[in-house]
């Protein structure tokens, strides 16, 4: 006899997952190709030995810890949905306040923005969407992350972007731009946190930066005064405990204003500073 949508659930069982209610309403409604809302609307329907047997093969992959947005192809950032795949880190609440401060700190009106190891392109396709008359710059290392950004722009239809292969400047020689942002590797080599979690399926190269998770940092700081215009804002998310450091780093490479943010959960998370030359 065939289970019924209800029955799946009620049978799924994800015992590591910090929300496997969640989780397996997503798997099912991927499988299915409805919303969640079909779930409680229509309890009683019986999905195909097809979908049963592709739910169940999820299920099995989430409980070993792969995380949900691999399984899915996608994951909702800002107002967007994005793909996303192994190659990439997984965009996250947090960076939305990287978002939030270029908007707030950036320039009014046309502007060149730089989004350093751009990943999915989460934080440059939010930038363009909210700013039609930016013009952004995503960067990456990862030849399959820029095929992904652009794939997301095509798909948005953002068309004030573009995606660039490049070790973070290395191919933006000689250009400037009014605002530069990232979200770079920043976890120390020996922590333990790379053991737990989404984070020991996602890119080591996206997480770990030395062994006090600065070094990337480091290198971006040094570099970026030489791609700003006058005036021009550079911001960093980071570490919860690292702000001072970042902090530090910036004012010794010449930034003024310099200052950290906080995230959702009261976390400093963003350091940045205004370049006057």
């Amino acid at each position: 006899m065939s289970l019924t949508v209800a029955e799946l659930l009620a049978q799924a069982n994800l015992p590591d997952s910090e929300s496997p209610v969640l989780d397996a309403e997503l798997l099912l409604c991927h499988v299915l190709g409805k919303g969640r809302s079909y779930l409680r609307t229509w309890p009683e329907a019986q999905p195909s030995a097809e979908q049963v047997e592709r739910f169940l093969v999820l299920l099995a992959r989430r409980r070993t810890g792969e995380p949900v947005a691999y399984l899915l192809g996608e994951r909702g950032f800002w107002s967007l949905d994005l793909q996303v795949s192994p190659a990439t880190l997984i965009p996250r609440a947090d960076t939305e306040r990287l978002v939030e401060l270029g908007l707030e700190l950036g320039p009014r009106g046309v502007a060149q923005v730089l989004d350093l190891g751009t990943g999915t392109g989460a934080i440059a396709l939010a930038l363009a969407a909210e700013r039609g008359d930016w013009q952004l710059t995503g960067s990456d290392r990862v030849p399959d992350a820029v095929a992904l950004a652009q794939s997301n722009a095509e798909r948005l239809r953002l068309s004030n972007t573009r995606f660039l292969l490049s070790n973070w400047f290395s191919a933006l020689q000689g250009q400037c731009f009014d605002l530069i942002l990232s979200n770079p590797p920043y976890i120390a080599a020996d922590d333990p946190h790379l053991a737990q979690g989404d984070v020991r399926f996602e890119p080591r190269s996206a997480l770990v930066s030395g062994a006090d998770g600065l070094d990337d940092i480091r290198l971006l700081v040094a570099a970026a005064p030489d791609h700003l215009k006058q005036g021009g804002w550079f911001l960093l998310e980071h570490g919860w405990q690292q702000s001072a450091a970042v902090q530090a780093l910036l004012v010794e490479r010449g930034f003024v204003d310099v200052d950290s943010w906080t995230d959702l959960a009261g976390h400093p998370r963003v350091t940045g500073g205004c370049w006057r030359g």
